[in-house]
């Protein structure tokens, strides 16, 4: 199964030059990296991400991180996956640009 991390392009050009990350400032205050399901990943860009643009979506095989991945409740009760050691490049399975389209972000075919 995938999920998926929002990063701000700044963000994901750091976490390609350290080859790791803590994640966004967010992440660094909730001392872990917040991911989505595909089902959830929509809803978080237009929560978080509303009017951002220049942001890359990423996706991680979730049975590669092992127990540092937990599912905790969170919005409307839902399950999320948050992940509780540093993501490293190696665990990123793809990255795709995610545009700001004049109703939402554009998100890649097939996501859902």
């Amino acid at each position: 199964m995938l999920i998926y991390k929002i990063f701000r392009r700044a963000e994901w050009d750091d976490l390609v030059a350290q080859g790791e990350t803590l994640g966004a400032p967010i992440d660094l205050s909730d001392g872990y990296i917040h991911f989505s399901t595909a089902q959830q990943v929509m809803e978080t860009a237009a929560r978080h991400f509303a009017r951002e643009s220049n942001l890359v979506l990423v996706a991680v095989a979730a049975d590669a991180l092992g127990a540092d991945l937990r599912w905790e409740t969170s919005r409307g009760g839902a399950l999320f996956p948050h992940l509780y050691r540093p993501l490293r490049l190696k665990d990123v399975t793809w990255d795709k640009a995610l545009p700001l389209g004049a109703s939402g972000h554009i998100f890649p075919e097939g996501l859902i």
